[in-house]
């Protein structure tokens, strides 16, 4: 098991003109029919009360520093809730319920933004008879719903269950991937990347694959719960009569301004996780997880994925009830790093870079042969590396009483045969984490660039192309 993503990355500027948010035109969503944001919709209705949580003092720091918060209605200042227009407008939203990424770009959103609260991972299949045209409809339809709701506004073409009526955009991102499958449905089998291949088994693996793979993978994250609910929910229901849900999993991080300070998150192993991941500011960063520009056609690339990415999502059950009889000492001992501040055993701080040949006093390796960090380290997989972004789950209990949860592993990598493939066969001959958790379903997805022109929509330069 790989690690999760710590909480780097830069956050783009959100749109500053509500008015402008509120409304859909033809240039945003290529639908000329209007949209009546959700804000809007509370205010017609008269409601009244604060949206959203506030965020302690050390996450607006963080954010404000980086991203400008959507704009409140009414020019009220974020983080009051209180304030309401002088016209009668809806209530003002907190700093948490009025952020926002865009949805155009170069790349998707939900890859380099910092980990949302919320997240949730859907495949989806292909009805009998849905070729290339149908498939083409509906990413037009996913990507300008997508859109509208990154920006708190209600989906063009669809009547709102207004399951988040009163709440703002709260960062939400969604994110489209294809399954190697669709392409030949779709009678695309010829622009199948060759980084699509199937990934191969792992010693470890006990795959349910009811729960694996699917011909398109959406992955929406957002820090309040009923706004990602209504995002998928919003996104199945488009896909009515052209693609149903194979399976879909919920996972949930760190809420921003739980902690005194931005930190590193946990996972329910109640180790910090993810202090290693990649950070845009590397000179390696796009390589790694990006593909290029211009991509090598003699790799298997093709020119529609540039800018893309590929995600690799595996569900990875911990067995907490096992770990939870390991003595602190030995926990620390399998991973590398003490429990507490996330320090290397090597010495130092969290942040600490790595001495791999640090001895202890007795001559022994102060970071153990099979220990995870080791183990995983791009030093030890021939500088292999991918971005993690996974999220905790819990899902109840088993039959036998034990906790059916843990974490929701999604990387994403410029190939994942030289990102996740190499690093997995690395932890699954070596790792001492092994024993203590089960891997339970698996999936790769392209993920194509994002929609630059905000008359296009994602997937545009391979169903078009």
């Amino acid at each position: 098991m790989t690690t999760t993503n710590d909480r780097g990355g830069s956050r783009r500027n959100a749109r500053p003109d509500d008015e402008a948010a509120a409304t859909d035109t033809p240039a945003a969503t290529g639908n000329t029919a209007p949209s009546v944001s959700r804000r809007r919709l509370l205010a017609t209705a008269g409601a009244a009360g604060a949206a959203g949580l506030a965020v302690g003092a050390g996450a607006l720091a963080a954010t404000s520093a980086a991203s400008t918060p959507a704009s409140t209605p009414g020019g009220a200042a974020p983080g009051n809730p209180a304030s309401d227009s002088a016209a009668g407008g809806a209530p003002a939203l907190t700093s948490l319920g009025a952020h926002a990424y865009p949805f155009h770009g170069a790349h998707q959103a939900g890859i380099v933004q910092p980990m949302q609260a919320r997240m949730l991972s859907t495949a989806f299949d292909l009805t009998a008879g849905t070729g290339r045209p149908g498939l083409t409809s509906l990413m037009k339809r996913w990507s300008a719903a997508a859109a509208a709701m990154a920006e708190g506004r209600t989906p063009p073409g669809l009547t709102d269950d207004d399951t988040a009526l009163d709440a703002g955009p709260s960062s939400l991102t969604v994110t489209f991937g294809f399954g190697a499958p669709v392409f030949a449905k779709a009678g695309l089998a010829a622009r199948l990347p060759a980084a699509l291949a199937p990934l191969p088994p792992f010693p470890e693996d006990a795959l349910d694959r009811r729960r694996s793979d699917g011909d398109l993978w959406v992955q929406v994250c957002a820090d309040d719960a009923l706004v990602a609910f209504h995002a998928m929910r919003t996104l199945q229901r488009l896909a009515a009569g052209a693609a149903t849900v194979r399976w879909q999993m919920s996972g949930f991080s760190r809420s921003p301004g739980a902690t005194a300070q931005p930190r590193t998150g946990r996972n329910l192993m109640g180790q910090i996780d993810g202090t290693n991941n990649p950070k845009p500011t590397d000179s390696t960063f796009d390589a790694r997880v990006f593909v290029p520009a211009e991509p090598d056609a003699g790799k298997g690339q093709p020119a529609w994925m540039a800018g893309g990415s590929y995600a690799v999502f595996r569900r990875i059950r911990m067995l907490l009830d096992h770990w939870d009889q390991q003595t602190t000492d030995r926990q620390e001992q399998v991973i590398g790093r003490h429990k507490a501040s996330g320090a290397p055993l090597s010495g130092g701080a969290e942040t600490t870079p790595v001495d791999l040949a640090k001895l202890t006093p007795d001559g022994a390796l102060a970071i153990p042969g099979d220990a995870h960090i080791r183990v995983a380290t791009p030093d030890a997989n021939q500088g292999a590396a991918m971005l993690r972004r996974g999220y905790s789950y819990h899902d109840g209990l088993r039959a036998d009483g034990s906790p059916d949860a843990g974490l929701l592993f999604v990387a994403f990598q410029s190939d994942p045969l030289t990102g996740f493939v190499p690093v997995q066969r690395k932890l699954a001959r070596a790792d001492a984490l092994s024993v203590f958790i089960a891997h339970e379903s698996s999936g790769l997805y392209a993920v194509p660039g994002g929609a630059a022109d905000p008359s296009g929509y994602v997937g545009q330069a391979l169903l078009e192309g």
